[in-house]
């Protein structure tokens, strides 16, 4: 999934704005900034449709509703794809010339989406772009659109990684989260995913409403016994305008939290996975290389309903986002015109979304990446990082800079310590 950052109010959208937005020599020309070379690219693509809407979900998700008989599980399939490689279409002066080095369809439920339609649609984006030769090319799954044979059909159409939602093996607590499976389903979802895939991520969730440090261990215990390589697990936070914020459950103290969040990382460590990430964890060799390319501050083109972009060129950095209502984006799509939203990225804010993002890293980065991939001085970040090691949240050597455990522990308000100074 892509990080969502703040953007600043767009200029009237429409059909004239859709082509500054995708008019290379526009944003080609001279500016503020100085790059001495352009990040990684990463696709993402966007699946906007679920069974049904979680309550604690705030992505940019919609029940399906059969439109016409035409639709595959309610969903317009092929319409949505001929929508999606217009969009493609229309953003590759941004990004032409360059290799992709993963893709990532996320949603929503693209599992959803029948083998033969995934097979079409990177067929399509493989006439269109370069992908490297490993190139990662992942897909969400969700056990309640199990079907067996199914995941074998979508490594067979070109994907190589899938990421499965479980959240939880515990009915009740699966219950409590809207969720459509029950733990056996993704015990069998799981079983299916390892055999069809080389890698593949389990999801899962903590401080669930009512879940005790007992639940969690069975929920470890479980996970781990099926020997994932990668294992992404998420604190349940109540996010604005979901049905949780509405009607808020009853979730753990944060002392308690806290707590289960250090027997997951002795857990897993125990089992031979390494927590790289502030919410991942995984064996040798079996890295997220798409979102660690979004935590090193890389290059992705979002394409679909909602979806984000950040584009960088030789003297700006740019961001983007498709119409969110999926309707209005596959209309505005087959006109050459799916962008809503188009900004270059001010100076004043570029410290922050670097950080943002680069301190979710167990090993942070690197001094030189930081003004790679800003075009800034490390003098941009230097006062945020001095208060950052007077609090213990933050380490650095000569080259390197990373966040300390209590840092990783206390993420916010490292990461906040690197925002803009206001007027």
């Amino acid at each position: 999934m892509a990080t969502v950052f703040p953007i600043q109010p767009a200029q009237p959208t429409g059909q004239a704005n859709a082509v500054q937005a995708n008019d290379v020599l526009h944003w080609m020309r001279p500016g503020p900034l100085q790059l001495s070379a352009l990040p990684s690219l990463s696709l993402y693509i966007h699946l906007p449709w679920c069974l049904r809407k979680c309550p604690y979900c705030d992505f940019n998700s919609h029940e399906w509703r059969a439109t016409s008989a035409a639709d595959i599980n309610g969903v317009p399939e092929q319409a949505y794809i001929d929508a999606l490689i217009a969009d493609l279409d229309a953003a590759l002066p941004l990004i032409w010339g360059r290799t992709v080095h993963t893709v990532f369809i996320g949603g929503g439920t693209p599992s959803l989406f029948s083998p033969q339609a995934i097979d079409r649609l990177l067929g399509d984006v493989r006439a269109r772009l370069k992908l490297a030769p490993d190139c990662e090319i992942t897909l969400e799954a969700n056990p309640g659109t199990f079907e067996r044979n199914r995941f074998r059909a979508y490594r067979a159409a070109g994907v190589t990684r899938l990421s499965v939602g479980v959240q939880s093996f515990n009915d009740e607590h699966l219950k409590a989260l809207g969720r459509v499976h029950d733990g056996a389903q993704a015990i069998a979802a799981l079983e299916e995913a390892a055999h069809a895939f080389d890698t593949f991520n389990l999801d899962l969730m903590y401080a669930l409403p009512g879940q005790r440090m007992e639940d969690l261990d069975a929920d470890l215990t479980q996970a781990l016994a099926l020997a994932p390589p990668h294992l992404s697990i998420y604190h349940l936070t109540i996010e604005p305008n979901t049905w949780f914020a509405k009607f808020p459950p009853t979730l753990p103290e944060d002392d308690i939290a806290y707590a289960m969040l250090d027997r997951i990382t002795e857990r897993t460590g125990v089992q031979g996975m390494s927590r790289y990430e502030v919410s991942a964890y995984a064996r040798d060799g079996h890295v997220c290389q798409h979102n660690l390319n979004y935590w090193q501050f890389g290059d992705y083109l979002g394409i679909g309903a909602g979806a984000h972009s950040k584009l960088s060129f030789a003297h700006r950095i740019v961001r983007q986002v498709r119409y969110r209502e999926p309707r209005l984006y596959m209309d505005n799509a087959r006109a050459g015109a799916a962008v809503s939203q188009s900004d270059e990225v001010s100076l004043a804010d570029l410290p922050f979304e670097f950080m943002l993002n680069a301190l979710r890293l167990k090993q942070g980065f690197t001094l030189p990446q930081f003004s790679e991939r800003t075009g800034l001085a490390m003098t941009a970040i230097q006062r945020g990082m001095e208060e950052a090691e007077r609090k213990g949240l933050l380490a650095r050597d000569l080259f390197r800079v990373w966040p300390t455990e209590r840092g990783l522990d206390f993420l916010s308000d490292l990461q906040t310590m690197f925002l803009p100074d206001e007027e």
